[in-house]
Formats: C-alpha cells, sequence, structure tokens
C-alpha cells in the first residue's frame, strides 16, 4: 500500500485545479466515454429542460427531494 499511499499524498499536496483534473481523468478511465450513452443522456436532459421551461412539469427543490428519501428509510 506504500506506492498508493504515495501517490495519494502527492496528489493530495496538487493544486485544487490539478486535483480536479486528476479525478476527472481517473473517473474517466474507470468508466469509458460511450458517444451512444453521452447522446442519449444529452438527448434527455434537453427534454427535461424543455418541459420545466414549458411549465409541463414543476421543479422541486433539493432539499424537499431528500427529505421524501430519508422518509422512505425511516419506515
Amino acid at each position: 500500500m506504500g506506492k498508493t499511499q504515495d501517490l495519494i499524498d502527492e496528489a493530495v499536496s496538487l493544486p485544487i485545479e490539478e486535483r480536479a483534473l486528476l479525478v476527472d481523468s481517473l473517473l474517466q478511465s474507470m468508466n469509458p466515454f460511450n458517444k451512444k450513452n453521452d447522446q442519449k443522456w444529452a438527448s434527455t436532459a434537453k427534454k427535461r429542460l424543455e418541459e420545466l421551461r414549458s411549465g409541463k412539469v414543476k421543479a422541486i427543490p433539493g432539499e424537499k427531494v431528500f427529505e421524501n428519501i430519508w422518509k422512505r428509510f425511516e419506515k
């Protein structure tokens, strides 16, 4: 575990911008780019944004969403 901890220690000492780049690179290596999936997500996001803007659906504040989730687990 020495090498891993050395890498972590070195990464933590980097400026925030470089740490963000490192994290993004590591995450991308674990979840490679998939153009088909990204296109589906973009299409879904665009559709949902249009629904919000048109008033077809209403946004729910994040606090309310998490409150509802916690209520489900309390049962």
